[in-house]
């Protein structure tokens, strides 16, 4: 018996071997192979970073391979080589939570691309750094990356497919930020920007990235059924593309939405088989998090043992790879639980820790508020010190003289720094309200344009010779009063919306006339808003309607119609929706292409610049959205959407 046992295990051995030599000499033939993959990749020179990376394929997720490639490339002096090696090798060992061995590589790929001028690459390599900074919470870091990225993409004329892959990673990411730091509306924006260009690229990877987010939003908002669903849509498109890690991510949001709603057992079922997943993953960041998602449904089982376990194990490690969001959600759920056990000491220490966390994964976004705070403090603690001095001055007047020249020395100091700040703020003023001067006389000048003068008074004379008195009489009235009431605003900054509306009907009865009326215009306004009140930058509706009636309707041959509608839906902003039915902005543009004389609009220009200005002195920035109308896929028109804000701003508001 004992011998069959030692032959059985000596098979066992010689099978093991024999398995192990087929692997290692199936390796070894894979890296040869590379290596004449890599020599005629370099060969052939691939300039972009979308081709290499479809060349590339499945071999990039291989860090061996990358190496092969990166070494091969620094011999033969190939950058774009370097660069696309050193982003796949960071993002490997980011996704082992070895964030510094990552921003290493990152860093390299960056230097290398800005460098060579790889534009392409330098986008890219930015956009996982700041994932990378993004992992750990450092929010403001992260954020700074991602718009670096993504103004330099924004910035070129041409948008190949790379950029506008980068262009959604880094909306998505800087989602992600807000998200962090409870900027929801704003996260769901960025997260809506991504989408737009996913659906449209047909990314089911970028698809199920942005729908997981978007449910990440919809949670944060207590919508849990709306998670639920993005969730699982995401869920979908990670099982189509067999992507394990999407897997993971999206079953522990499903399984912390069961545990909000009271279905610990149902979360169990989703969250166990996932945590095996993530551990062969790999990646800390989402193995932390399945944990604490783990112990926090087994907590409302009450199995507190296991739950414990699993909770400390996700807060350590969460706290060795520095993952700090996950830190801050381990320590809420233990403080829980301990409370739950009778151990409410420890529950408050850990519900501080977690309270500490989250208030500074937020406050490192908020720069400007911590300058200053900062600055606040310093001047009380001169002041203080000022104070101190004053007092020690009356009870040791032997150093009389010295405390009386630091004292003046300070207040000197004082007075110069509030000096400097007044003359810098006051030049900053004066300089703006130069540039809103010119603005203006900008806006007058388009106003007035000749054209529309003389196209005025020739359709006004037109009566005239018609021997149409009253309709010659009645448009003259009109046109006269128009210029007057353009005079009279143009030496305004802002007007009454009811003055603004009023203006823009005469400007519309004149335009009309042009038309041979056949324009059907009309204005509304919503139930409970003072237009009378609400003031807005004068004129500034007009270039809407200009574009709508030279671009929109001027084509169109019949029914013909504009409306103006003035909404309120918070407290924030006025509403105003300019609409129109004509052929809409692709047949304008496909229209004016085939003009011999193209002449440039600077009027919608110089409106976003002045609304800019005119909401400095309030609370938010104005909002402006144009969006095309289609019926079953065909135009019907063009709508304008701009949002006034209406809260005035009672301190100093930074950029």
């Amino acid at each position: 018996m004992t011998l069959k046992i030692i032959l059985y295990k000596n098979h066992c051995l010689t099978l093991l071997l024999l398995l192990c030599t087929i692997t290692l000499v199936q390796a070894q033939k894979n890296r040869q192979d590379f290596n004449v993959f890599a020599d005629s990749i370099i060969k052939v020179n691939h300039k972009n970073y979308s081709d290499l990376e479809y060349v590339i394929y499945k071999n990039k997720y291989d860090t061996l391979k990358m190496r092969v490639l990166l070494n091969k490339s620094k011999d033969a002096n190939y950058p774009q080589g370097q660069s696309f090696a050193n982003i796949m090798l960071g993002n490997q060992y980011r996704n082992k939570s070895l964030f510094n061995k990552s921003r290493t590589f990152l860093n390299n790929a960056l230097q290398i691309s800005k460098d060579h001028n790889l534009l392409e690459f330098k986008i890219v390599s930015l956009n996982m750094l700041g994932v990378i900074d993004r992992r750990q919470d450092n929010v403001r870091s992260a954020l700074d990356y991602h718009q670096e990225a993504l103004a330099i993409a924004e910035a070129q004329p041409v948008k190949t497919k790379s950029l506008q892959k980068s262009i959604a990673v880094s909306h998505n990411s800087m989602g992600n930020i807000y998200l962090s730091i409870r900027q929801y509306d704003q996260a769901l924006e960025e997260f809506n920007k991504s989408l737009a260009i996913e659906i449209a690229a047909k990314n089911e990877l970028g698809l199920a990235i942005n729908y997981h987010n978007i449910g990440a939003v919809y949670e944060a908002h207590d919508k849990l059924e709306d998670a639920l669903a993005s969730y699982f849509k995401s869920l979908e498109y990670n099982e189509h593309i067999d992507s394990d890690i999407g897997r993971v991510i999206c079953k522990n949001s499903i399984g912390a939405i069961y545990v909000k709603q009271n279905k610990p057992e149902a979360a169990l079922e989703i969250i166990e088989p996932t945590i095996a997943l993530a551990e062969k993953k790999g990646d800390k960041f989402y193995i932390a998090s399945a944990y604490i998602t783990l112990g926090w449904a087994q907590s409302q089982l009450g199995k507190t043992t296991l739950a414990k376990q699993n909770l400390e194990k996700g807060l350590e490690m969460a706290e060795n790879y520095n993952l700090m969001s996950s830190v801050a959600s381990a320590n809420k759920q233990l403080s829980l639980l301990n409370e739950k056990l009778g151990n409410p000491s420890l529950a408050l220490k850990q519900y501080k820790t977690a309270v500490e966390v989250e208030q500074s994964i937020i406050n490192k976004e908020n720069a400007q508020y911590i300058n200053s705070v900062r600055f606040e403090y310093e001047t009380e603690k001169k002041n203080t010190q000022i104070k101190f001095l004053a007092k020690q001055n009356e009870v040791a007047n032997l150093k009389l003289d010295e405390n009386r020249k630091t004292a003046i020395a300070t207040i000197i100091a004082l007075f110069l720094l509030v000096a400097g700040l007044f003359f810098f703020n006051r030049h900053k003023r004066v300089k703006n309200e130069k540039k809103i001067l010119t603005l203006e006389q900008d806006m007058l000048r388009s106003q007035m344009n000749p054209h529309f003068i003389f196209n005025s008074l020739n359709s006004i004379k037109l009566y005239i010779i018609n021997n149409e008195k009253e309709n010659a009489v009645y448009y003259l009235n009109k046109f006269s009063k128009l210029i007057r009431k353009i005079l009279i605003a143009s030496t305004e900054k802002e007007i009454s919306l009811a003055e603004e509306l009023e203006t823009m009907d005469l400007y519309m009865n004149i335009e009309n006339i042009r038309f041979s009326n056949e324009i059907s215009y009309s204005h509304s306004v919503d139930n409970g808003i003072d237009i009378g009140s609400v003031k807005i930058p004068s004129l500034v509706l007009q270039p809407f309607l200009e574009n709508a009636l030279w671009h929109g309707l001027s084509s169109k041959k019949e029914d013909k119609t504009m409306t103006i509608h003035v909404s309120k839906k918070t407290s924030d902003f006025v509403i105003i929706c300019i609409t129109d039915n004509g052929i809409g902005r692709k047949a304008s543009a496909k229209i004016k292409e085939k003009k011999l004389l193209k002449r440039k609009s600077v009027g919608i220009d110089l409106t976003k610049q002045r609304l800019e200005h005119f909401s400095k002195n309030y609370t938010n920035s104005y909002k402006l959205n144009i969006e095309d109308l289609y019926n079953n896929g065909k135009p019907i028109g063009t709508k304008v959407i701009i949002e006034i804000p209406i809260k005035e701003t009672h301190g100093l508001k930074t950029a």
